[in-house]
């Protein structure tokens, strides 16, 4: 402290105050009274303030929610979805659960083994072991992968993501069957995804279907708010603002990467990956510049098809919520229901269950490899 600094005085003071305030909280050996604890790190401190905020939240949501009703699970409407799908009047969500299709129960992935792609906690797990996250908490991919930019880069993790989600060790034989199943159908569909991986192009090419392949773009700073569009059968792909976007639904069937995707061509690779990259993406939705404007209207009359999404994840949340008004619709001239929509989920918690309730979307627990299987079985005999 400066002696000749005029405020020394005042400054000494608060010195005294802040000391005698902490003193309040230690015993005569140093040690923290009653329940506080000194943190090494600020990540430390966050992680102990998730674990207890979530030991504080969950019962009241479960007394909220009351104690869970054991009741037979009706399966799903497997004959008016086959004639939806049939019709083209199904538009199919893909989200990060569909990677446990075709992939053997309790199986853990090895970075040696090639036979299936990492599911999503694996992926936080590997890029937190090769950044070497600070902390046992490491199951949260948006985070992980912000912490992996910021003490590598941008192009690291990028190069990272493309290591890991390659599907050129992938033999068709393996592609999940709910991808070998949509390439199945003959009609023309569109097919949102969140996933980075290229499996449901895979299939299609396996199956010599046609597709047009639209990309959502973040790492490019060049062409912002724009989309990368592959008409079929381009090597390259065109640079479109997204609501200039003109295909035919009706005729050519649409894979959209709405979460970006992993490319042979290292400038072609963009993820929606970090926090920071969910809330661009999020803002862009609400802005009405992240899905072509196009797929828009071709929502109005279409059922929705969620296979593999959490609603535990709250990005997603965000997203569902975006898109909620075209969850149910009124009744078309032609028909007596209101135009359904529909959730397959490997695992359902009731919250889940009255959060899909909720936005007017009929949700089903089962596997997705067995809904895949009895949907193939039922779309066969029809």
């Amino acid at each position: 402290m400066d002696p000749d600094d005029p405020h020394a005085e005042e400054k000494l003071q608060q010195r005294r105050r802040v000391n005698e305030f902490f003193a309040r909280f230690k015993n005569p050996d140093g040690s923290l009274k009653g329940g506080y604890a000194e943190y090494e790190t600020p990540q430390a401190f966050r992680d102990r303030l998730r674990t207890d905020l979530r030991a504080y939240i969950e019962p009241l949501v479960q007394q909220k929610l009351g104690p869970r009703i054991q009741r037979a699970k009706a399966p799903p409407p497997y004959s008016s979805i086959c004639k939806a799908l049939r019709q083209g009047r199904v538009i199919p969500f893909i989200g990060a659960g569909a990677s446990s299709s075709g992939r053997p129960s309790n199986a853990v992935w090895e970075r040696a083994a090639h036979t299936f792609l990492p599911s999503g906690i694996e992926l936080s797990h590997l890029l937190a072991d090769e950044s070497a996250f600070p902390s046992d908490s490491r199951d949260d991919l948006a985070e992980i992968s912000s912490y992996y930019e910021s003490f590598y880069t941008r192009d690291s993790l990028r190069e990272k993501l493309r290591e890991f989600l390659s599907t050129d060790f992938l033999p068709d034989n393996q592609i999940p069957p709910l991808y070998r199943f949509l390439a199945s159908i003959p009609t023309p569909l569109l097919i949102i995804t969140t996933n980075y991986d290229t499996e449901i192009e895979q299939a299609f090419r396996a199956a010599n279907r046609a597709y047009d392949l639209v990309v959502y773009s973040t790492d490019r700073k060049d062409i912002a708010n724009a989309i990368l569009w592959w008409p079929h059968g381009n090597m390259d792909p065109k640079i479109q603002a997204s609501n200039e976007l003109d295909i035919d639904l009706t005729k050519t069937s649409v894979i959209f990467k709405m979460h970006g995707s992993v490319s042979n061509r290292e400038d072609y690779s963009s993820f929606v990956i970090t926090e920071q990259d969910h809330v661009d993406f999020l803002s862009r939705l609400s802005s009405k510049s992240a899905i072509p404007s196009t797929f828009f209207e071709y929502f109005h009359d279409r059922c929705l098809l969620f296979i593999g999404y959490s609603l535990s994840d709250w990005a997603l949340r965000v997203v569902i919520r975006g898109l909620s008004r075209y969850f149910a619709k009124p009744a078309t001239v032609d028909e007596d229901e209101e135009i359904q929509s529909w959730a397959i989920e490997d695992s359902l918690s009731e919250l889940e269950e009255k959060l899909w309730n909720k936005r007017n979307v009929h949700s089903y627990e089962i596997g997705i490899d067995e809904f895949v299987e009895k949907l193939r079985a039922k779309m066969e005999s029809q």
